[in-house]
């Protein structure tokens, strides 16, 4: 009962649209209608300006980080779950008609939690994070830099040899971001891909 009340409360927490609220509560617009329609910190930052992708990225960390620090406290297994639970709603928000974001910022949210409760090894976040900032800084192209990311966090997990379920959760999560970024992938091979310009 433990894995499923934890699996939906990752999902439901994760459904928050804070792009869509941020942008309809303080900017009287539906993000959604604009640049990428996508609910996420990217296209907050493109449509909204600076602050509001800003706040939409820690927001969407938190709602991952959160709720695993949360469910650790009875179980570690369950946590792992609710957090990938977390990303899986962020980009299949049952709030937002199934449409939702990509899932990076929430991805290092997880990271996060999963470093601080879990691994208790800051190099499965770090290393990550490291690998976004420099792709970012390279290419200035934040879906390049989340993809790299996610690869980047199995690999660290593998090298810090995480638990097994880690392992498997952190490749799920791989696919889901990646699978996120098709779209992406094809502007990138076609050189067409929008670079971020309000970092």
């Amino acid at each position: 009962m433990i894995y499923f009340l934890s699996v939906l409360f990752g999902y439901l927490l994760g459904s928050i649209p804070f792009a869509l609220v941020i942008g309809k509560l303080f900017y009287h617009t539906d993000i959604r209608q604009y640049g990428s329609g996508n609910l996420g910190g990217t296209n907050a930052g493109r449509v909204l300006g600076k602050k509001a992708g800003i706040s939409v990225i820690v927001l969407d960390a938190l709602k991952a980080f959160i709720p695993v620090g949360i469910v650790s406290i009875y179980s570690q297994d369950a946590s792992i779950w609710c957090g990938l639970a977390v990303c899986v709603g962020h980009c299949f928000p049952i709030f937002a008609h199934f449409k939702g974001g990509k899932a990076a910022a929430s991805m290092f949210g997880f990271l996060l939690a999963i470093a601080l409760f879990t691994t208790h090894n800051w190099l499965c976040f770090v290393l990550p994070l490291a690998a976004f900032f420099i792709t970012l800084f390279l290419s200035k192209m934040v879906s390049l830099s989340s993809m790299i990311a996610a690869v980047a966090s199995t690999i660290s997990l593998f090298i810090i040899q995480a638990p097994i379920l880690v392992l498997i959760a952190s490749a799920l999560l791989d696919i889901l971001v990646i699978t996120r970024h098709i779209p992406n992938i094809r502007r990138i091979m076609n050189h067409t891909e929008s670079k971020v310009k309000w970092l």
